[in-house]
């Protein structure tokens, strides 16, 4: 903890190290290090006696001159940071090499190298190890390009926003959300929240639950949705939705004429997969474990669109969401048989990091998706019996 000695012409700024436990008469010079503030707003090291002589009374943390003693080296740090210095660093860290990163900036290269050092200097860590071939990161600069990209990409999003009220819109969230959520629930949804709400704008991007989650916890947006079977951590659940995956087929497929499925019976045919991070396709792995088998996977593709493509092409069977088939797959002259195990009946999620602290613009689409599901028309719930209307 930082603090400042009042009866002392110059300004010093006292660090103990156990302040709970800091004694009334002497201090032990191990545990405390006082340091002058100089005009260039850096630390001076000032080495004290071997006990340190200072009544609790002469301390006050909550004066003005405290904060002000103490704002000067912190500002004097932070100068140091700025926007131009990140995007170079970024730079350096993309090419791994500062010529190549000049050149990309169009820069000249001692002034990429002076920065960096100064950065280095002013920070006393190292962000680079000096390689014969080009610059690799070290454990200071991993962390700081974590900080850097997210601070250009909240820079980037503050102008697109500004620009965007500029133009009469009143509010934005961003959300992220799983494909089996973009695909089957969303457009609807979204489409009811729009029309209640025509000058709010939604920055919607898809990703597999699991970066759904951590996108949350990191603050790349307000709102998410994903498989309920994803580990959310600290964050807050809310119910969306639930569907039911089905086995697309051909309608010459050995397996078209049943009614019902088991995961287990589909294991001895060819599996279009979806893409690795795919909640479906983790889950579907998993499933085969159990089963004592292996699927036999003859390729992974990025989307539903894709998996029903695969499969009208007799490339082997697909597992999709019910509805995502209704949606693409009911027009191409495939079946959608209904799996009877347990796990195939899934729920969504919406997931934010603390409900209280949305903005307007998040708790009104929180709300709006919360009550999504009691809105749909008569007629079209999710499951099996959806499915089974496509079967033939």
């Amino acid at each position: 903890m930082l603090t400042q000695i009042p009866p002392i012409e110059t300004k010093f700024i006292i660090e103990a190290a156990y302040w709970n436990h800091f004694p009334i008469e002497g201090t032990n010079r191990h545990e405390i290090g006082i340091f002058a503030v100089t005009d260039a707003g850096r630390l001076a090291y000032s080495p004290g006696s071997e006990t340190l002589q200072m009544p609790l009374v002469s301390v006050d943390l909550d004066s003005p001159s405290t904060q002000r003693t103490l704002g000067a080296a912190d500002n004097a740090l932070l100068r140091r940071i700025d926007l131009t210095t990140l995007r170079l660093f970024i730079a350096v860290c993309e090419e791994k090499n500062l010529t190549r990163a000049a050149a990309r900036e169009g820069i000249a290269a001692s002034a990429v190298s002076k920065r960096m050092n100064d950065f280095e200097v002013a920070f006393g860590v190292s962000l680079f190890e000096r390689l014969a071939k080009g610059m690799a990161l070290t454990p200071a600069g991993e962390a700081l390009l974590h900080h850097a990209r997210v601070t250009l990409l909240n820079v980037e999003k503050i102008a697109i926003e500004l620009a965007e009220y500029s133009n009469g819109v009143r509010g934005h969230v961003r959300m992220l959300a799983n494909l089996s959520a973009i695909v089957q629930f969303l457009p609807e949804d979204l489409s009811a929240f729009f029309q209640a709400h025509g000058l709010l704008r939604v920055d919607l991007q898809e990703r597999p639950s699991g970066q759904v989650v951590r996108g949350i916890e990191e603050g790349a947006a307000e709102i998410g949705i994903c498989s309920a079977a994803a580990e959310t951590r600290r964050l807050e659940g809310f119910h969306y939705r639930t569907d039911h995956l089905v086995v697309v087929v051909r309608p010459d497929h050995p397996l078209a004429g049943h009614d019902r499925l088991s995961f287990a019976e589909t294991l001895d045919f060819d599996h279009i997969g979806l893409h690795a991070a795919s909640s479906i396709y983790l889950r579907s792995q998993y499933a085969a474990t159990e089963a004592g088998k292996s699927m036999r996977l003859r390729i992974n593709v990025p989307g539903f669109d894709a998996v029903c493509r695969m499969v009208q092409a007799n490339m082997g069977i697909g597992l999709i969401p019910d509805r995502a088939f209704e949606v693409i797959g009911a027009g191409m002259n495939l079946r959608a048989i209904p799996l009877r195990d347990e796990w195939a009946r899934r729920e969504l999620k919406i997931v934010v990091r603390c409900s209280r602290q949305l903005s307007t613009t998040g708790r009104l689409m929180l709300d709006h998706l919360q009550a999504a599901e009691g809105q749909e028309p008569e007629g079209e719930g999710s499951g099996a019996d959806t499915a089974a209307r496509h079967r033939g």
